[in-house]
């Protein structure tokens, strides 16, 4: 499995393109608050796909899967914090929740293929 040919992988470096585009727009006091959360959640999603695609084992691929699963709900939580302060606006969040859902829903798709793979 090659990571960068994976829609998963793909979505989820435009997330973070679109991540740290919006963060721009965040107050200079929170660069090593919320801002930092979001930027390590964020980075993680691909991080871990393609270390998951660089394990030999389906079940280290799936545990990989799962903590860029697990980042990305992170990334949820932190940008309804940034909205609950105020630092992004509703068309921005929701821009951002839809593509993150479209990156839960790709990861799902690997984790399901990768744990048919795996024989008890």
């Amino acid at each position: 499995m090659i990571f960068t040919d994976l829609e998963a992988w793909k979505e989820a470096r435009l997330l973070v393109k679109m991540v740290y585009t919006c963060l721009l727009h965040f107050p200079k006091d929170e660069i090593y608050g919320l801002q930092s959360q979001i930027k390590r959640s964020v980075i993680s999603i691909p991080s871990n796909i393609a270390e998951g695609c660089g394990r030999s084992h389906p079940k280290d691929i799936v545990r990989f899967f799962f903590i860029a699963r697990g980042s990305a709900y992170e990334l949820e939580t932190q940008l309804y914090l940034s909205f609950d302060l105020e630092f992004i606006e509703a068309d921005i969040l929701k821009e951002l929740l839809n593509k993150l859902t479209r990156v839960r829903i790709l990861l799902a798709g690997l984790i399901n293929q990768q744990k048919a793979l795996i024989v008890n």
